[in-house]
């Protein structure tokens, strides 16, 4: 179990430098944001258009392992890519591998999770999964921010560094304690006549579906309210702004690193609906606070919402996925199901907030995203069946 937390946290090191450091570096290499924003585009187009496929390649996957290593090895070279030569096509070439790459990487940590501790103890290891990934990504936040102010260049090649120990870990997981019918939900050996259904079939799992529309409408509102706080702060705060917005992203990950595995542990008392229920609604709740709420400093402690909602979906959706997708041999395609959804919804987000805050205000923007925030809790309320397995089997 060590070796996958530590995998887990190089892991979080490592995406952490794919995030705003890409805009800083290719802004300092004299790119024009034209090309900026065409590179992050087509990195975005092809991680929606991804996730299915890379879940359905894990499911077919003999190795989750490896499948991991390769991912893991094919990031650190985009990111070598990046750091050696900063040109147009080296860098969109580096910015599609990276995005096929994360496509199979996040299925596989869970599958390996799974697979390591059968269905009965998964919520708590996804608890503990997302505190290392927290933490990972909280540490990492700060160490680039720190090494990007020496040199943005110098952020890439932190991250090939961290391949070394990412590869030890994930081979410290011993490939003998992940049973391979657990890790992608298949029936399990004594159920030697059932086969996995078909990737097709899967799309007619009316839970699953009304899942994964609740966490369209989730992401549809909650992807843009950090980046439009963010311009609120700027205005009202003026130099202070990159002070609190730094909060408004670190102690969230606090939050989540220390709430993460009670969430892991009462999925399995009271079942998932509740905390499905809670994450929900602390977002609409947020966005009415961000709309009403003036002084900078509050908005920061406003932001704290953010990290009930990360712990809880951290934790939720690929154990809601587990549980949707028990007995079909497809988690991990059901997980890229899900992640097709949640990446529409975010990829929307933005457009509709800019033009609700350019046309309305600011006040307006949130309010029309709590809105959204608040059909997606009203559809968990209605039509979200509790999917906690009445009784737990290690061996499915």
């Amino acid at each position: 179990m060590r070796g996958l937390d530590w995998f887990i946290f190089f892991v979080a090191d490592v995406q952490t430098g794919f995030g705003p450091f890409v805009s800083v570096y290719l802004t300092t290499q004299k790119w024009t944001q034209i090309d900026i924003g065409l590179v992050l585009s087509a990195a975005g187009f092809v991680s929606l258009i991804g996730q299915m496929p890379g879940g359905a390649l894990v499911d077919a996957a003999r190795s989750e392992r490896r499948v991991a290593g390769i991912a893991i090895v094919a990031i650190c070279l985009s990111a070598l890519g990046y750091a050696a030569v900063p040109i147009f096509p080296l860098v969109l070439s580096a910015a599609v591998a990276h995005s096929l790459a994360s496509c199979v990487l996040g299925p596989a940590i869970a599958a390996i999770s799974l697979g390591l501790v059968g269905h009965a103890a998964i919520s708590e290891r996804l608890g503990r999964n997302a505190r290392f990934a927290a933490v990972g990504n909280g540490l990492a936040a700060a160490a680039m921010g720190g090494v990007g102010f020496i040199s943005p260049r110098a952020v890439f090649i932190v991250i090939v560094l961290l391949l070394v120990p990412a590869l030890l870990a994930l081979r410290a997981i011993a490939a003998s304690e992940i049973d391979p019918e657990r890790a992608h939900c298949a029936p399990p050996r004594r159920h030697a006549t059932k086969r996995p259904i078909k990737p097709g079939d899967l799309m007619h799992s009316r839970p699953l579906l009304i899942f994964a529309a609740c966490l369209l409408l989730f992401h549809l509102a909650n992807a843009a309210m950090l980046p439009l706080m963010g311009s609120v702060v700027t205005m009202r705060s003026g130099r202070w702004a990159t002070l609190l917005i730094a909060a408004c992203i670190v102690v969230p990950q606090l939050l989540v690193a220390a709430l993460s595995p009670w969430i892991g542990r009462k999925a399995q008392s009271w079942g998932r609906r509740p905390l499905l229920l809670l994450g929900f609604a602390a977002l609409p709740l947020r966005g009415v606070l961000f709309a009403v709420v003036i002084n900078p400093e509050l908005l920061v402690v406003v932001q704290l919402l953010d990290g009930v909602t990360a712990a809880v979906f951290s934790v939720m959706v690929p154990l809601v996925v587990a549980d949707l997708t028990r007995g079909t041999g497809r988690f991990n395609l059901g997980q890229g199901i899900v992640g097709t959804f949640v990446g529409i919804g975010a990829s929307l987000s933005a457009t509709l907030a800019g033009y609700l805050s350019d046309h309305f205000g600011s006040a307006s923007a949130f309010s029309g995203l709590a809105a959204i925030a608040l059909v997606g809790l009203g559809l968990v309320w209605q039509l979200m069946p509790e999917t906690r397995p009445a009784v737990a089997d290690e061996d499915s």
